[in-house]
């Protein structure tokens, strides 16, 4: 079972700086093409192109993937083409001020509309002022009102002629109107009527009543008849005014004929002008005094601001279909709001107090939000679903509906609502709102999955050179060259974790180029070499390492034990992976294992005390698989095994150090001491295959730093997986130190592989009854366990009769 060593050249997939295809980055124009993400480029061209109800985007993938670069560059290339949406304005709503009118019009009409209504006030003013001032008007305005003049008097004349057939006159006295009698044209004085008989003047006392009663019969017709002049002269001011105001209409009218909400709305407007002329008559004293939100502010007349027009939405320089991303996305960022302002302790609002969110900003295109950041604002993932359910854009005050305030808000016309909403997130979000909001999957229906590698073939690497240079023309850095783009090549493989794999990290790409730069301007380059890149990659390594400086300083200390050297039973050196931010390190620890008789349990310490996780609990428990399955096949497994890592004050997790654990237990059982100059990773299942685990780089790494740190003496190394040669892309000083001879790398497939390294002796075959020979690891191990079985079978045996005695 000869386990070849690792070469130098096999401990890293270099790039080959004569596969990029260019001597330097300026050499290049701009990539024009997606490249490595085909499945999300497909979803998102196909949300983009169905056109249907509920098919809205959730980009799934990690953070600095370049998700949202990548959905910008495909939305803004659609948008380009698409149709520029209807500009969206507020206005006053005569009949019901409190419903404030929605009207969209094309782009740039908006701001026609609002200009042209805001330079109707004085127009109207001065129009109007000239045509009531006029002689015309005034003469017709005089001639209605010497209508009344000429009943009242066609009225008094009746009623004298009717008097003077009985001899009376009419007298017009303080207290009205009253009858006294005539005689030789002359009406009689009251001392004359003293001398007439009882009989004579209750005659002209009934003569005068009845005149009396007649006169006020036809006087009961006058307020009709005011009334009547009285709408001859509003008719007339209405004819006046009409005849005043519709031609400064009519040039908005024309500008709009073949919009019939503005129509409409202009109709309204010169309604409601001819009903509140007055408007346009109070001097500046009253015009202050009606200053308000509903009428006036910041001087401005009650008049104007009554038929301004308030622009939420302005297209008149777009290009295209809107492509808006909202960075926060809070209720009324999102929904728009309705504002208020405290006049005289009241909050009071009107329709100029409507503010747009990015819905209406996006609507007729795309909206981007990124998830988390929606779920995390109250009311807002529930707000979102509902308007892509309705299909409507409502604008409305959150205090007002979960009745939080008693003010009086606005219920302005809904929009119409045509936008794809594109959410970003991480998987997990993805999924847990896929499996617990049942809503979300009717509104939500395409996944773009964004992954986080792509194949490094000959193909991907030459592309993947064209993003580096795309990224250094982009962020205007100095040129990289052929053989500073392979190290940047060399370096996305190691993130990563896998040499046949590119890291789609773009984010992580693009810090590198920058560092790289300022590097090579404090190194006095002109372009960025090979060497500033590592001295790149050198510098974030030390700025992050600080942890993991002072833990290996504890073992180079020896306050944490780990052995690099001598042989121990029971003992061997594992390999963890700590993730800290973005910055791993490998970190060894000791691993030991102890047994005795028992009933054929291997107990986990960790798991006992809550400090091992559930996948590294079931790596133990395969331990007892494979234990049983390949030496207790004619025999019970009579031990009991106990295995710790040493000295681990915090959670183990993870079924890597499983193989070093079944070595440590082999050693134990069979008494074989381990070289401790080795450190294992790698899992292992019940069959005695060593299974491939993540972080191999890292962790191969941290052992060799250990073992440099105290002197390497040639004969230290560290055993991984065969299954993870492809994912080695090693430090050059690990990798010039294995080409000295002074650190050694062995992949293994099974664990006999592994323990003969570990032992040096022989695991063992079986033969064909299945015995293993004496001297292997194997054959001793089988005979501890053979022996225990029989010690324990005969203890049982014993407490069985004294038991019957």
């Amino acid at each position: 079972m000869n386990v070849r060593e690792l070469t130098a050249d096999q401990l890293c997939h270099r790039c080959d700086p004569e596969s990029i295809p260019f001597a330097s980055t300026d050499e290049v124009g701009p990539l024009d093409k997606v490249i490595g993400q085909p499945r999300a480029v497909a979803a998102l061209n196909f949300a983009i192109g169905i056109d249907k109800k509920g098919y809205n985007v959730f980009a799934l993938g990690e953070t600095g993937t370049g998700k949202y670069s990548l959905i910008r560059h495909i939305l803004d290339k659609h948008a380009e083409g698409e149709q520029v949406p209807e500009d969206l304005c507020y206005v006053n709503n005569f009949k019901e001020q409190y419903k404030p009118r929605l009207l969209s019009m094309a782009a740039g009409k908006g701001k026609e509309l609002a200009e042209g209504m805001k330079n109707l006030e004085d127009e109207i003013r001065t129009g109007l002022r000239a045509a009531f001032e006029s002689e015309d008007y005034q003469n017709r305005l005089q001639s209605i009102g010497e209508e009344i003049k000429e009943k009242q008097q066609e009225i008094f004349q009746t009623i004298q002629n009717k008097a003077a057939e009985h001899d009376m006159a009419p007298l017009r006295t303080p207290a009205g109107l009253i009858f006294a009698p005539v005689k030789d044209g002359e009406v009689v004085r009251p001392d004359e009527l003293k001398n007439l008989s009882k009989e004579e003047r209750k005659e002209l006392e009934d003569k005068a009543a009845d005149l009396q009663k007649e006169a006020q019969r036809l006087f009961q017709k006058m307020p009709q008849w005011q009334r009547e002049i009285n709408e001859k002269q509003k008719q007339f001011n209405r004819e006046v005014i009409q005849y005043t105001i519709s031609p400064l209409l009519q040039d908005l009218r024309d500008k709009f004929h073949d919009n019939n909400q503005v129509l409409e709305y202009l109709t309204a407007v010169e309604m409601d002008i001819i009903e509140n002329v007055y408007l346009f008559f109070q001097d500046e004293g009253q015009q202050a005094a009606l200053a308000s939100p509903t009428g006036g502010r910041g001087g401005e007349s009650q008049a104007l601001r009554r038929y301004k027009v308030n622009q939420i939405i302005d297209h008149s320089e777009s290009k295209g279909a809107p492509v808006v991303h909202e960075e926060y996305p809070s209720y009324q960022n999102l929904f728009g709001r309705v504002e208020h302002m405290a006049q005289m302790g009241t909050l009071i609002t009107d329709f100029h107090m409507i503010r747009s969110g990015a819905f209406h900003r996006a609507n007729g295109g795309y909206l981007v939000l990124d998830a988390l950041k929606v779920l995390m604002e109250p009311f807002t993932w529930e707000g979102l679903k509902r308007i892509l359910r309705s299909g409507e854009l409502r604008i409305e005050s959150l205090g007002q509906r979960y009745s939080l305030i008693s003010t009086v808000s606005l219920e302005p016309e809904p929009l119409p609502l045509k936008v794809t909403v594109v959410l970003t997130g991480s998987p997990l979000i993805y999924y847990r709102l896929k499996h617990f909001d049942p809503e979300f999957g009717e509104l939500f229906k395409v996944a773009a999955d964004f992954t986080y590698a792509i194949d490094r073939n000959s193909e991907n690497q030459r592309e993947y050179s064209r993003i580096i240079a795309t990224a250094v023309n982009n962020e205007e850095l100095r040129p990289f060259t052929r053989d500073a783009v392979a190290r940047v090549i060399e370096h996305s493989s190691r993130i990563a974790g896998d040499g046949e794999k590119l890291s789609m990290h773009m984010e992580g790409l693009t810090d590198l180029l920058r560092e790289s730069d300022y590097l090579a301007s404090q190194n006095g380059n002109s372009k960025v070499e090979r060497e500033d890149v590592q001295q790149a990659i050198d510098s974030w390594t030390y700025r992050s390492d600080s942890i993991r400086e002072r833990m290996q300083e504890q073992i180079y200390r020896d306050i944490i034990t780990v052995e690099t050297e001598g042989l121990r039973v029971g003992q061997i050196n594992g390999l963890s992976v700590l993730q800290l931010g973005g910055f791993a390190f490998g970190r060894p620890s000791r691993i030991t294992a102890s047994i005795r008789i028992g009933k054929g349990d291997v107990v986990d310490i960790e798991r006992e005390v809550a400090m091992g996780g559930p996948i590294h609990s079931k790596g133990v428990l395969i331990l007892s698989g494979f234990l049983g399955a390949r030496y207790a096949t004619e025999h019970p497994l009579s031990l009991s095994a106990s295995l710790v890592f040493e000295q681990s004050y915090g959670g183990i997790e993870g079924d890597s150090a499983s193989s070093a654990e079944l070595y440590a237990l082999l050693s134990s059982i069979s008494r074989v001491p381990i070289k401790q100059c080795f450190a294992v990773t790698g899992s292992v299942d019940q069959g005695g295959n060593v299974q491939a685990i993540g972080g191999v780089n890292e962790k191969i790494e941290g052992f060799f730093d250990i073992c440099r740190a105290r002197g390497l003496n040639g004969d230290q190394g560290v055993l991984i997986p065969q299954a993870n040669l492809k994912h080695l892309m090693l430090r050059q000083n690990v990798i010039d130190t294995v080409r000295d001879g002074k650190f050694h790398i062995y992949p293994v497939r099974t664990i006999d592989q592994g323990i003969e390294l570990l032992t040096g002796i022989k695991a063992g075959e079986p033969d064909q009854s299945g015995r293993y020979p004496e001297d292997s690891v194997n054959g001793k191990v089988f005979a501890v366990l053979a022996d225990q079985a029989e010690k324990r079978l005969k203890d049982m045996r014993s407490a069985f009769s004294a038991k019957e005695e």
